[in-house]
């Protein structure tokens, strides 16, 4: 049997950076070195794997399929040697990657985090904020330690942790035109779980109305407050605005929806992950957020 090619973690992070820039030059200014050292270590890294990793495409490089397979593995070991790292210290002192939805890092995440802070000063913190599909993909790869967003796909390997109850409901400025068909639909961009779930929506009652794809979470409901259309969206984030009367709830057919925020790992969650889910799950601490 053929010796393994021995590969520093540190060429694989310089081929992950080169892959994310399509260019040398562009990996090199995020590594903050310089241009020869990022060429040599692709170069090298090639000759070891005995694969073209990349093409030259104009002033760049575009990814070899060759490539494309070993950048999902690089993004695995990569994970998991984070992951380890955090598996072998105490969940108190250990450090936990959060990912996130746009919705739950703006309403959900940050009490939570306050609460968890103040309990584990010493665990350290990062959080990753996306559409529901990246953030699926990053906790395939070991890049997160647990998600707080919609619910897994089936057959993803990821498992469910916890839950709380929520709703989706239609929302749209008070005095205006709110005919479903006619009015137009405020869309998130694509990889969001909500975007999804409006088009089935829109699907299942057979309209076919205007859309508009703002993007982020807060362009929409700021877009819906000032009555450029109407939008799907978690009760939990216009709460306050309705309440206000800035916003009004729609009275359409399947909806409210009940969606509950979920909290998702991989199988072999880090201490400081399962710490956090304990925390969550907490209602002396949470009281009427607290998960299930």
């Amino acid at each position: 049997m053929d010796a393994l090619p021995d590969i520093s973690a540190s060429r694989m992070r310089t081929f992950l950076a080169v892959v994310a820039a399509g260019s040398v030059r562009s990996a090199a200014a995020e590594l903050h070195v310089t241009e020869p050292a990022v060429s040599t270590a692709i170069s090298q890294l090639a000759r070891q794997l005995g694969a073209q990793l990349f093409f030259r495409e104009g002033r760049g490089l575009r990814i070899t399929p060759a490539g494309e397979v070993y950048a999902g593995y690089c993004r695995s070991i990569i994970g998991l040697f984070e992951q380890a790292h955090s598996a072998v210290q105490s969940a108190e002192e250990g450090r936990l990657r959060i990912g996130a939805v746009a919705t739950a890092s703006e309403v959900v995440l940050p009490p939570a985090l306050g609460a968890f802070r103040r309990r584990h000063p010493q665990v350290v913190l990062s959080l990753t904020v996306a559409p529901r599909d990246q953030l699926f993909d990053h906790l395939r790869h070991h890049e997160v330690d647990l998600v707080l967003g919609g619910r897994p796909p089936h057959g993803s390997g990821l498992v469910l942790r916890a839950t709380r109850p929520n709703t989706l409901v239609v929302v749209g400025a008070p005095g205006t035109d709110h005919d479903p068909a006619r009015s137009t639909w405020l869309l998130r961009g694509s990889g969001s779980g909500l975007r999804d779930t409006t088009l089935s929506l829109l699907n299942r009652l057979e309209l076919d109305p205007p859309q508009l794809v703002l993007g982020t979470h807060g362009a929409v409901v700021a877009s819906a407050r000032a009555g450029v259309g109407i939008t799907l969206v978690h009760a939990d984030a216009v709460a306050d605005d309705l309440a206000r009367g800035s916003l009004v709830q729609l009275d359409l057919p399947r909806t409210p929806m009940k969606r509950p925020w979920v909290v998702a790992t991989a199988r072999n969650a880090p201490p400081a992950a399962r710490l956090f889910i304990d925390h969550l799950k907490d209602r002396d601490v949470m009281g009427a957020a607290a998960f299930d």
